[in-house]
């Protein structure tokens, strides 16, 4: 990898008119922003169809992308909306905070209208439609009839569906489709209008030069069509139900450790059948992006299981993971891929060798290096295969961070820095800049450190159930100011293009 810098902004954080940050013209702006401000990368946050507590982690779908993101713009240009059925739909009146509730009341049956009018018209029968469907049949058919089903069910989890529908009998699921037709036909058409906004966006960052970073989460959400229509790639009994959720051991931060309760994957059946559900994943990934940030690498490893049913992760065990077979048999039937490890939290000797072993660039965060003269974080301790960034998007901002910690830690920072700024607006560019300095390949810097934000724009709040995945940039708040100071910090630590 080149040395290059990026910046770190979800899509549904960029400004738009209509409640939240989607495929709009503000994207094709923020791309210019990008170029102008000699950076190579955009990095995003996980796109898939959020569910219940709005998390990008927690998708209905490892495979589809969040038809919030659709351009409501674009479908008025097609004909298939009107300017006063958009604009008299309420979308929340804060421009800085996503409303999801609203969303979801108001964003969701204009898309359901959109639909009929493409029916109308016949859209449906356009060879570029129907060559779609072909080409995304694996996972598609599966998600569109899912959530059909979901809807039909009163958003109930699959989990909690008639035995019929959950354990996908042939009759149940010829019956639902038949009965759902319209609806099934619906959630097509939104994964069809979002891919292709989306690859329009893409093509136009490339030509500006700038890689799109996807994130990509290493488990599958319970309530997805991925465990519903795949339970042979996970642990599940036959009842279809997990003998296993993922979680993690106690440790310092919580004596009972984390119960997240995701369904764990069947490794063993997935090496039989050439990792085919991951590979399928990761191919349709690299649709959207250019490099993946895969969330959670220690999980390949080795991962925790906690017995399903638990109230908490004391029972859990350790497993090994599937190490660098997985890897080889990606790169024998992928080939070569840009990737990320996300190897944050705890480090055991096993994924720090199957880091070595893989050859993918780790992650180094700032704000976790000063809490000891010897930690890993250290810029003194990179090397040039990894990605440095001052936060991620469960870190507080830099200027959060920086007030908080106590005055021994700020004072430690300030000598390792070499800042002597008081301001802490200037402080915060100190620290950005150290990053920079970073022999890292790769700076990627959140811009709402860029921006000096505080707790207002904390994008999430690990362990935290409200007021997460909701922050947006105002309206014009970009400067060519701004641009022009962060393209100085490229040129002068050499990480323009």
């Amino acid at each position: 990898m080149k040395r290059a810098s990026g910046i770190l902004f979800p899509v549904f954080s960029l400004p738009s008119r209509y409640g939240i940050g989607c495929l709009s013209k503000e994207a094709y702006s923020f791309v210019d922003f990008l170029e102008k401000s000699g950076q190579s990368y955009w990095q995003i946050l996980p796109i898939g169809p959020t569910g219940f507590g709005d998390s990008p982690y927690q998708a209905f779908s490892a495979f589809a992308g969040n038809p919030y993101f659709i351009c409501l713009e674009d479908l008025i240009e097609e004909g298939l909306l009107t300017w006063d059925e958009v604009n008299s739909a309420d979308m929340g009146s804060d421009p800085e905070r996503v409303d999801y509730g609203r969303l979801y009341e108001n964003r969701l049956p204009l898309l359901a209208k959109a639909h009929e009018r493409f029916i109308e018209k016949k859209l449906n029968e356009a060879k570029e439609y129907k060559e779609y469907l072909e080409k995304e049949a694996f996972w598609l058919e599966d998600y569109a009839l899912f959530m059909a089903i979901k809807q039909a069910q009163g958003g109930k989890p699959w989990t909690e569906w008639d035995e019929p529908l959950k354990k996908r009998t042939k009759t149940a699921l010829a019956k639902a489709k038949k009965e759902l037709a319209d609806v099934i036909s619906s959630f097509e058409f939104r994964q069809y209008e979002f891919d292709r906004q989306w690859k329009k966006l893409h093509e136009y960052a490339a030509k500006k030069n700038i890689k799109i970073i996807g994130d990509m989460p290493f488990y599958a959400a319970m309530d997805s069509a991925d465990a519903w229509s795949h339970p042979d790639a996970f642990l599940m009994d036959k009842n279809f139900e997990p003998t296993v959720v993922a979680g993690c051991p106690p440790d310092a931060f919580s004596s009972t450790g984390q119960l997240w309760g995701n369904p764990i994957y069947d490794w063993a059946a997935e090496k039989k059948n050439g990792y085919s559900w991951w590979i399928h994943r990761i191919e349709r990934n690299y649709e959207f992006y250019d490099v993946i940030r895969i969330d959670h690498f220690h999980g390949f490893a080795d991962y925790y299981a906690i017995p399903y049913g638990s109230t908490d992760a004391l029972d859990g065990k350790m497993h090994k993971g599937p190490g660098m077979d997985f890897f080889r048999a990606l790169k024998k039937q992928l080939g070569d891929v840009d990737m990320i490890a996300e190897d944050l939290g705890t480090v055991t000797p096993e994924n720090v060798k199957l880091l070595e072993d893989s050859g993918l660039p780790g992650m180094k965060v700032l704000q976790f290096a000063f809490t000891s003269w010897d930690s890993v974080y250290m810029t003194h301790k990179h090397e040039k295969n990894c990605v440095v960034y001052t936060g991620t998007h469960d870190n507080m901002t830099s200027l959060s961070w920086i007030k908080c910690i106590n005055d021994g830690e700020r004072d430690f920072v300030r000598r390792y820095i070499n800042s002597v700024n008081t301001d802490y607006g200037q402080f915060v560019w100190d620290f950005i800049r150290e990053a920079y300095r970073s022999v890292a390949d790769l700076c990627v810097i959140p811009l709402t450190d860029y921006l000096v934000l505080g707790d207002e724009a904390r994008i999430n709040t690990p362990g935290a159930a409200e007021n997460n995945w909701q922050w947006r940039l105002k309206p014009d708040f970009l400067s060519d100011a701004l641009s022009s100071s962060i393209r100085m910090l490229a040129e002068t630590y050499c990480r323009l293009p």
